[in-house]
C-alpha cells in the first residue's frame, strides 16, 4: 500500500501541477478527457504553489491552467466529504475566476473563456451524470447567451457516482481515470488499477507522477498538508456553529418579541371588551331595547340578555 493518495489537495495538483514536462502531459490528458476538448498546449500560471507548502498559511491549492487561447482553467479536487455551500462556493470560484480578467480600455466581447473543473467525491446533483456541465440559462433551459458566445462554464465531477464494480473493459476514458483517483494508493495490489498500468498509456503517465510522491519523504508532507486541511476544516465548524447560535439567537429575540405583541395584543382586547361592554350596559340603562343594541354590535339579543343578567 502506498502513501500517495489524489483525493488530497496537495498531492492532486502535485502531480498535475508542477513545472515540469511529465506533469503537464499528465495535466493535458486530462483536461482532454474531462473537457471533452483537445488540449494541445497548456500553461500552469500558478505551478509555484505547489513548491513550498511550508509557507502556506491555508491549505487552498488553486491550479489555474491557460491554454494557447486564453481560456483559464481553475483546477479543484474538493477533499471534504460534505455537501455544505459546495453549489454557492463552486459558483464563487467561476465568478472570481471570470471577474479577475484585466478588461480596462476593453470591450467586454474581449473576456476570454472561463472554466472551473472541479471534482469532489460526493452525490450532489440529482442525475446520473458523473459529468455535468452548468452555464447561465432559465428556468426552461434557454441559454442567455449564445453558446458559441458563452464564456462561464462550471465542469462538475461527481467520483462518487462510479460503479466501482463496473467492469473495467466497460469503463469509458472518464471513468477508467477517476477510478485511478479513487485507487490509486492500492497501486498493484488493485486488480484494475494493476491492468490499466500494463495497458493504458494515460494511466501509465499518471502512475509515473504518483510514483514520485510515493516514499517516506511525501508521506510527512501529505500527512502535513492533511492536518492544514483539518486545521481549515475545524475552523469552518467553528464559524458555522458561531453562525447558527447568531441565528438561534435571533430567533430567539424574534419570538420574545412576538410574545411581547401577543401580550399587547391580548391586553388591548380584553380593554376594548370591557369598552365593548360598558357602552352595552350604558345604553341598556339608557332604556335601549335588545334589538336596538344588538343592531351596533355583533352580539345577538340572546346574548346581550345573557351579559346583562351577568
Amino acid at each position: 500500500m502506498r502513501y500517495a493518495n489524489l483525493l488530497n489537495d496537495f498531492a492532486f495538483k502535485y502531480v498535475f501541477g508542477e513545472d515540469c514536462k511529465e506533469a503537464n502531459d499528465a495535466l493535458k490528458s486530462l483536461l482532454t478527457v474531462f473537457l471533452e476538448r483537445k488540449v494541445n498546449h497548456v500553461v500552469v500560471k500558478n505551478s509555484e504553489l505547489v513548491k513550498d507548502y511550508s509557507k502556506m498559511k491555508s491549505p487552498r491549492l488553486d491550479l489555474l491552467v491557460e491554454f494557447d487561447d486564453q481560456t483559464t482553467v481553475d483546477l479543484e479536487m474538493q477533499l471534504r466529504q460534505t455537501k455544505d455551500n459546495l453549489p454557492i462556493r463552486f459558483s464563487y470560484y467561476l465568478a472570481r475566476l471570470h471577474g479577475s480578467q484585466e478588461l480596462e480600455g476593453k470591450y467586454y466581447g474581449e473576456l476570454k473563456e472561463t472554466i472551473v473543473l472541479v471534482f469532489f467525491n460526493v452525490n450532489l446533483i440529482d442525475n446520473h451524470r458523473m459529468c455535468n456541465t452548468f452555464t447561465l440559462r432559465n428556468e426552461e433551459g434557454l441559454s442567455f447567451v449564445e453558446e458559441s458566445q458563452d464564456r462561464m462554464k462550471l465542469r462538475t465531477v461527481e467520483m462518487e457516482k462510479l460503479d466501482l464494480n463496473k467492469p473495467l473493459k466497460d469503463m469509458n476514458e472518464q471513468e477508467k481515470m477517476i477510478y485511478y483517483f479513487l485507487n490509486c494508493h492500492k497501486g498493484m495490489d488493485d486488480s484494475k488499477i494493476k491492468v490499466m498500468i500494463e495497458s493504458d498509456g494515460v494511466i501509465q503517465m499518471l502512475e509515473k507522477r504518483v510514483e514520485t510522491i510515493s516514499d517516506d519523504g511525501w508521506k510527512k508532507i501529505i500527512e502535513d498538508f492533511q492536518k492544514l486541511h483539518e486545521n481549515e476544516e475545524r475552523m469552518e465548524r467553528q464559524l458555522e456553529l458561531e453562525e447558527l447560535q447568531k441565528v438561534k439567537e435571533e430567533v430567539q429575540k424574534e419570538k420574545q418579541e412576538a410574545k411581547k405583541v401577543m401580550l399587547e395584543a391580548t391586553k388591548k382586547s380584553v380593554e376594548a371588551d370591557k369598552k365593548v361592554e360598558q357602552m352595552i350596559y350604558k345604553m341598556y340603562e339608557d332604556g335601549f331595547s335588545f334589538e336596538q343594541i344588538s343592531n351596533y354590535c355583533s352580539l345577538s339579543v340572546d346574548e346581550l340578555k345573557s351579559l346583562t343578567k351577568s
